[in-house]
């Protein structure tokens, strides 16, 4: 990508929020009676306030970091074309902001992604749909790498990483700036801390750079079976290069970037990354379907599993909340799934 970088700060955050909020929606915060009495216990009251990115732009929040990424990137550079690997929202974002940014450039704009073959189908449909042009790849982080640098040798392609890069950051942060905002001023309760999926680490790194010096703390939520690099990460003190899971989180099977666990792994930025199951996963998910009547994918539904299901994580609303009411917002990161595939993880019978 572009060589001028903005530096990794809340003001970056902002200024990149002003850049792209013409460009994208202001999702919605709902809440939920339900679903905060279950997070909350004993004498500690839990407010669950959920960001519904599932309600952006391509069903996601990804199409901030690419819209973003896309607006700090020069027309020569742009006439290059552009080249990614995602299992598939980060695809679909960067084939929409492509497509976007050629209109308003008055230039056609070349969008490649490399999806790993196992992509859920109606996101290899959806990406197709936007214009970009899909190579398919095995499904490891390494593969999908590889069929990039083929790509990029044959067409010149500018690479817009789909976590790991200051701009992609920074346009995923735009979401806390809302998020915190829409809590104190329209619904009258501010936050003390903001859960997010952990996948690449892009949102969570982005969410934590936006939230520094706020006093709004930042915590990660991972599936546990394989995908859990960045709690093992910080158990281990050292960064996990690879992940191999096939977790219903789909958006979530990709180790935490070399950027990105530069802030996760700072503990004044990130105070703690929680894990759950698959089937805590599923529960609730199964939950906010029906208690909230809005669709997610299954990646949505880690944070607020992490906030239902992991003790640790309670106990932690617990010692921050000292007898007060916690205001937790939690990141709804997408919704691009299908009723299909809704069925098949719920094992409806006829």
């Amino acid at each position: 990508m572009s060589s001028v970088q903005l530096p990794l700060s809340r003001g970056s955050v902002l200024e990149a929020h002003e850049l792209i909020r013409s460009l994208i929606h202001r999702t919605p915060v709902f809440t939920s009676t339900t679903l905060s009495k279950l997070a909350s216990s004993g004498d500690t009251n839990v407010n669950l306030l959920f960001k519904c990115e599932n309600l952006q732009k391509i069903g996601a929040f990804k199409i901030r970091g690419a819209t973003h990424a896309l607006a700090r990137l020069t027309d020569e550079e742009l006439r290059k074309g552009v080249v990614t690997h995602s299992s598939g929202n980060h695809a679909q974002a960067l084939a929409f902001a492509a497509r976007e940014a050629s209109s308003a450039r008055g230039f056609k704009i070349s969008c490649y992604v490399v999806m790993p073959r196992i992509s859920t189908p109606s996101k290899i449909a959806a990406t197709e749909g936007y214009g970009a042009q899909v190579v398919f790849s095995g499904p490891t982080s390494a593969e999908r790498e590889a069929e990039v640098r083929v790509v990029r040798e044959r067409t010149g392609a500018v690479l817009v990483p789909p976590y790991d890069h200051p701009h992609i950051i920074l346009g995923q942060g735009t979401m806390a700036v809302e998020l915190a905002e829409q809590a104190e001023k329209e619904l009258g309760m501010p936050l003390a801390a903001i859960i997010a999926p952990c996948g690449g680490g892009g949102m969570l790194a982005g969410v934590a750079v936006a939230c520094k010096g706020t006093g709004v703390k930042v915590f990660g939520a991972e599936p546990r079976e394989g995908a859990d690099d960045a709690w093992r990460g910080l158990r281990d003190g050292e960064r996990v290069d690879s992940v191999k899971s096939l977790t219903i989180a789909d958006g979530l099977r990709t180790p935490v970037g070399l950027v990105n666990w530069g802030v996760i792994s700072d503990r004044s930025y990130v105070s703690g990354v929680y894990t759950v199951s698959e089937e805590e996963i599923k529960l609730a998910m199964k939950l906010v379907l029906e208690r909230m009547k809005i669709l997610i994918e299954p990646s949505s539904a880690v944070p607020v599993a992490v906030a239902l299901y992991n003790s640790e994580f309670r106990e932690e609303m617990q010692k921050l909340a000292q007898g007060k009411v916690v205001n937790l917002g939690i990141i709804i990161s997408g919704g691009n799934t299908t009723i299909d595939r809704i069925i098949e993880l719920f094992g409806a019978k006829n």
